[in-house]
């Protein structure tokens, strides 16, 4: 019945489960859920999590991913731990350090997957988004490719067993893989990508290129007031992929989880009720028709619930241009 994978094989012979556990945390929740919710996920067969520096939970997710260590119901080894090099550590020189923090905050020795999180450097600094008295974003002009090699470099030192990209558009990850003297190649664009903006074009040539696409806000967004816009439609309820739910009798998030892995995608999911991380594993029970993959496709709207607006005066912005 089930004709997905439970992992594919990246570009450098590493491993990456499908079904990934996003971290981060709206500021209406407590840090100290996402602690909770990382144990439920583990319990519940979840391998491999995604976090970043930016999110500040790191230490959180570490304590998590430890203490299932330690009582026994998983090995390091058994995890997938993907985390991301903020916009103000790409100056070749503070690639490391980002890393370093992550790694000692986590308490890790070596994070899974390293992706440099978009592809718009900032003026380094204290501040995750400094600005000038006006307030406009202090951009910095850092070659994509000095901190790819930098990035190369923490792989190499055995710091990160992977590296990837995410929000980079296919001419920025040209710049990469036209790089002269390239050593390892991105493995993945982690992306906004759900029935709503179904990348197909994106996914099309990442696929030439051996590149997995892996999708956030694969079941829309949490309505976060500081960065969706609350006029944009509730994809969830979208009357097609309801109809989808009843006729499969599964849940809309299983029909819009379910498209996505069987396009060849790494998903990244999020919840904090223990009942909906526990359904989550139910995506791989059942298989979609090719004709109902082909109705859900028709969904796609180029609509984007995270436009990345914080980087709207950066003169990289990747979502100028939507393939």
């Amino acid at each position: 019945m089930n004709s997905v994978p439970l992992r594919v094989v990246l570009n450098d012979g590493h491993i990456i489960p499908v079904l990934g556990f996003g971290t981060t945390v709206p500021d209406k929740v407590p840090k100290d859920e996402v602690i909770k919710a990382t144990k439920i996920a583990i319990d519940t067969g979840f391998r491999h999590f995604d976090s970043a520096y930016v999110y500040g939970i790191e230490k959180e997710v570490g304590q998590a991913i430890r203490s299932k260590i330690e009582d026994g119901t998983v090995k390091r080894e058994d995890i997938f731990y993907t985390s991301k090099l903020w916009s103000t550590f790409h100056r070749p020189e503070l690639v490391r350090s980002c890393l370093e923090k992550t790694l000692k905050d986590a308490q890790l020795d070596y994070v899974d997957l390293y992706i440099i999180h978009f592809p718009m450097a900032l003026e380094p600094g204290d501040k995750l988004f400094p600005r000038d008295k006006h307030g406009k974003l202090l951009a910095e002009a850092v070659d994509l490719c000095d901190t790819w090699e930098a990035m190369e470099k923490c792989k190499d030192a055995g710091l990160a067993k992977s590296i990837g990209v995410s929000n980079f558009n296919h001419r920025q990850l040209e710049m990469i893989l036209n790089k002269p003297g390239l050593k390892y190649k991105p493995v993945c664009n982690q992306v906004e990508c759900h029935l709503y903006l179904n990348q197909s074009k994106l996914l099309d040539y990442c696929k030439s290129k051996d590149i997995v696409l892996v999708s956030y806000c694969t079941l829309g967004s949490s309505r976060d007031q500081t960065w969706v816009d609350q006029r944009s439609p509730v994809l969830l309820d979208d009357p097609v992929l309801c109809a989808m739910a009843n006729k499969y009798k599964q849940t809309p998030a299983l029909i819009a989880i379910r498209y996505q892995l069987q396009r060849g995608i790494v998903v990244l999911i999020r919840s904090f009720t223990e009942n909906r991380i526990k359904a989550f594993m139910q995506v791989f029970e059942f298989q979609l028709a090719s004709e109902d993959m082909k109705v859900l496709d028709g969904l796609n709207r180029n609509l984007r619930y995270n436009p990345a607006k914080f980087f709207d005066d950066h003169p990289n912005h990747p979502f100028t241009d939507e393939y």
